[in-house]
């Protein structure tokens, strides 16, 4: 389990540690790519469509408190509060349509991934993505990001006893890749989802694309980062190299 500060904030390991890194996993919604204004777009005009808050658009902090980073029967059950669960859910069908058809055009990585993605083929670590998302989207952005044969494995929260936050999404991905929470690290973007990762006892990578920084923070990530070209990440990175380097001499 996560250990937690004296303000009994959740927190996990640092990145660099005495054990060699075997695995690293990465959320993909605001985590590969930005693309949460997608989402916001696609919301924002079928709640408007059905003149949800007086017709009045949601706005980026209404979507970041009640949508952003939550599976979907989180989200219907934000939104919709009063309707039956599967007329909520059908809503949420509908809009991730909506999504796709606007992911085709527009969707763009987060700036830096193509690095980030050589050093992990680079240091030959397994890697799964892990995310909340349906698969149908999981996979559309993923193939339309050219990371089809990047990733191992691919863990969908609603195919999982609870999506995140709880943490059996990533726990599942261990599972998968045969590695430990102690040979693993994440890259994340949203609270939810940090928390997950540090429920699991895997330390977080938070990329701040959209979610302010200290709901991150008090979510439990070890680092985070504007996005995958920050000097704060690459610090990390080279201190992770420079640990493994000490550990393969110790045990020449």
């Amino acid at each position: 389990m996560a250990a937690a500060t004296p303000n009994g904030i959740p927190t996990s390991r640092p990145l660099a540690s005495s054990v060699t890194i075997e695995a690293v996993l990465f959320d993909i919604d605001g985590t590969l790519c930005d693309s949460d204004p997608l989402h916001h777009v696609a919301f924002q005009e079928m709640l408007l469509e059905i003149g949800y808050n007086n017709g009045v658009p949601i706005d980026e902090e209404f979507f970041i408190n009640n949508i952003a980073g939550r599976s979907d029967v989180e989200a219907a059950q934000n939104l919709f509060p009063d309707w039956p669960p599967e007329k909520g859910l059908k809503f949420l069908e509908d809009k991730e349509a909506k999504y796709r058809s606007l992911a085709k055009e527009r969707l763009e990585p987060v700036k830096g991934l193509a690095k980030v993605v050589q050093w992990v083929k680079d240091h030959g670590y397994k890697r799964a993505a892990v995310t909340n998302a349906p698969r149908i989207n999981s996979e559309l952005m993923i193939s339309l990001l050219g990371l089809t044969d990047f990733f191992q494995a691919i863990i969908v929260g609603g195919e999982c006893e609870k999506p995140k936050p709880a943490p059996f999404p990533y726990l599942k991905a261990l599972k998968e890749l045969q590695v430990s929470a102690d040979h693993t690290f994440i890259f994340e973007d949203s609270a939810s989802g940090t928390r997950a990762g540090v429920a699991a006892g895997i330390p977080v990578v938070a990329v701040a694309t959209r979610n302010p920084e200290k709901s991150l923070l008090d979510a439990g990530a070890t680092l985070i980062i504007k996005d995958y070209e920050d000097p704060k990440l690459w610090s990390a990175l080279e201190e992770i190299d420079r640990e493994e380097a000490k550990l393969k001499k110790a045990d020449a």
